[in-house]
């Protein structure tokens, strides 16, 4: 009887025949999920640990720094796999990739960008001098 009246009083014109039979299904059990920024380490020890990487970029709110250097002193050729692999999905999501020194490499999704400075070969070698 209630719900009648209520119909009746949102459909506008007082007629409950003219109430569509769309709905919205709520999931309660949907997960809420937190939207911060998540910087991640990861270690780079063989090839298939790509695979966790590449997870965590997907979900699209991590910033993953990976240690590469155990990989890099067993296979080098499985570290340029392993890093192509990374560096194309960065691509695809539109993130940005950049190493950092000798044994890191960073990614990030989309929303953020690496500055990378450009030092030109003059003042690097002022430096060394």
């Amino acid at each position: 009887m209630v719900f009648n009246k209520l119909r009746k009083a949102f459909s506008g014109n007082g007629d409950s025949e003219s109430l569509s039979d769309e709905y919205l299904e709520i999931d309660l059990d949907q997960e809420e999920k937190d939207n911060k920024v998540l910087v991640k380490l990861f270690m780079l020890k063989q090839y298939e640990d790509v695979n966790e990487i590449l997870n965590a970029l997907r979900e699209g709110y991590t910033i993953a720094i990976v240690d590469i250097k155990i990989l890099r002193q067993k296979d080098s050729i499985e570290l340029k796999r392993a890093v192509s692999k990374i560096k194309k999905t960065a691509d695809a999501l539109e993130g940005n990739i950049a190493g950092f020194g000798e044994n890191i490499v960073i990614v990030t999704p989309s929303f953020a960008k690496i500055h990378k400075e450009v030092v030109s070969q003059k003042e690097e070698k002022k430096r060394f001098d």
